[in-house]
């Protein structure tokens, strides 16, 4: 596989971990350098990561995890998506919402199910794995950073109806990944 094919491979992997921070940042007000950071860090850990076990477990792989996959990314997602809405309608007071390591968690490995996927591929046509992890990982820490900015330059309108967008935004992903 060219550098070329790996770098529309990393784009095309990070646009989950861009929809998921832009999401993100249509609702945070407070800390938003940290939170774009631990956000971005995190979906570029795991995108970065997960190509290499892909790559050096490709046989366990194919035969009981990749018939699961989407399942896996569907539920964690829409779990995500449900926990927004329902906090759209919670009184609170400037509350941050999900940022925790546990999130933290989910998202990063929700959005790098594919490029788990992405090493089996990778070892399939017997490239090495350093280099397209690692720019799996940076082309997906810039776009979830470039994707949060983007949901923060929205707060303009009404914060319900941006909790409510950016849950169904998560949930439409995580449909997206049974297809």
């Amino acid at each position: 596989m060219s550098y070329i094919s790996i770098i529309l491979l990393a784009i095309a992997l990070s646009i989950d971990a861009c929809v998921v921070s832009f999401s993100y940042g249509l609702i945070f007000t407070e800390k938003r350098l940290k939170n774009a950071m631990l956000l971005a860090g995190c979906t570029g850990f795991f995108q970065g990561i997960m190509p290499a076990v892909g790559y050096f477990l490709t046989g366990f792989v194919k035969s009981y995890i990749e018939p699961f996959a989407g399942w896996i990314v569907f539920f964690i997602f829409t779990y995500l998506g449900i926990k927004f809405i329902l906090e759209a309608f919670e009184n609170k007071k400037e509350k941050q919402f999900c940022i925790d390591i546990k999130c933290l968690l989910l998202v990063g490995i929700a959005t790098s199910i594919d490029a788990f996927s992405a090493g089996i591929s990778l070892s399939l046509f017997g490239n090495k794995i350093l280099k397209p992890a690692l720019l799996i990982a940076l082309i997906t820490f810039i776009n979830s950073s470039l994707g949060f900015w983007l949901g923060g330059k929205l707060k303009h309108l009404p914060t319900k109806a941006l909790e409510i967008t950016s849950g169904i935004l998560l949930i439409i992903l995580g449909l997206k990944a049974l297809v």
